[in-house]
């Protein structure tokens, strides 16, 4: 029996649990396009719809959640898996009581654990279900391996682009080798789109229906669209006190849009149960399979 059998049985064994996370996986074809800004203040945002959010940044080797925190965690996720620390203590606790966990050196890691180890690794994940409402899993950029293994296994992606041609275009590659990977399910993963530093709607409007035109021919993806974020000097202002707009700003511009996009992720449509990917443990489940295939 394999790493990734183990583990799948270990999740199936664990089924019966009530309560699981939501869990959002954040991305972009590129860099420098504001993701980890995004995933930040939404995170407060959904926070102040009453809630319980932990943010995971999965942007190995950067620290830009930890900047925009003004968070320098003692301790990562790493640190559970091979030096005994408890979930508890790499839960960091951020603005408007949201969790923070870094994801430290790297994921990729943990894919070389023995059977205790895999076990220790779901039961710590699903007392992180236990916690949380929602977890927004914050990636890096681009299409390296560990970041198309966390889009491949998250149930609902948001995916950011901005008006640039170079982050259309490499939005549309990322989906592109998103869709050519062996296990990717389209048709049950929920992706949706943010138009960032965009000059009004109409600007963000046409950026989704361009690449979405692209999308729906070429890949037979459907999307949707969770709306535009303005380009605003508050939230420029806010980065530069290390501190979230929606914190800083909040009735800013960008803190308003994050917070409408935060209020149709709640109240729209849900991702179906039987789609969700078991909160947290499945995503981590979903990625054993992948690395290992």
């Amino acid at each position: 029996m394999d790493q990734a059998e183990q583990l799948r049985n270990i999740i199936k064994a664990q089924n019966k649990k009530e309560h699981l996370a939501r869990v959002i996986t954040v991305t972009s074809g590129k860099g420098g396009v504001g993701k980890s800004n995004i995933s930040v203040n939404l995170a407060i945002q959904l926070s102040r719809l009453k809630k319980r959010v932990v943010v995971l940044d999965a942007d190995f080797g950067l620290a830009n959640i930890e900047i925009m925190l003004g968070i320098r965690p003692e301790y990562n996720l790493a640190d559970v898996m091979f030096h005994g620390k408890e979930l508890h203590e790499i839960v960091k606790k951020g603005p408007e009581d949201i969790g923070f966990i870094s994801g430290g050196s790297g994921l990729k890691e943990l894919t070389n654990l023995d059977s205790d180890q895999v076990r220790s690794l779901v039961h710590t994940m699903y007392e992180l279900d236990s916690i949380a409402d929602v977890v927004i899993v914050d990636t890096g950029a681009g299409i390296s391996g560990a970041v198309m293994d966390l889009v491949m296994s998250s149930a609902e992606v948001i995916l950011v682009a901005t008006p640039e041609p170079t982050s259309i275009t490499d939005a549309y590659a990322l989906l592109k080798i998103l869709c050519r990977k062996d296990g990717f399910d389209k048709q049950g993963t929920k992706v949706h789109m943010i138009a960032n530093r965009t000059h009004d709607y109409q600007d963000g409007k046409e950026l989704f229906d361009k690449l979405n035109m692209v999308v729906q021919k070429f890949l037979n993806m459907k999307m949707d669209y969770l709306g535009h974020i303005p380009s605003d000097d508050r939230l420029y202002q806010a980065v530069m006190k290390q501190q979230p707009v929606s914190i800083s700003y909040p009735n800013a511009s960008s803190s308003r849009a994050i917070l409408d996009i935060a209020m149709l992720l709640e109240n729209g449509e849900i991702v179906e149960k039987e789609r969700s990917g078991r909160g947290i443990a499945g995503l981590f489940s979903k990625m054993f399979h992948f690395v290992k295939a």
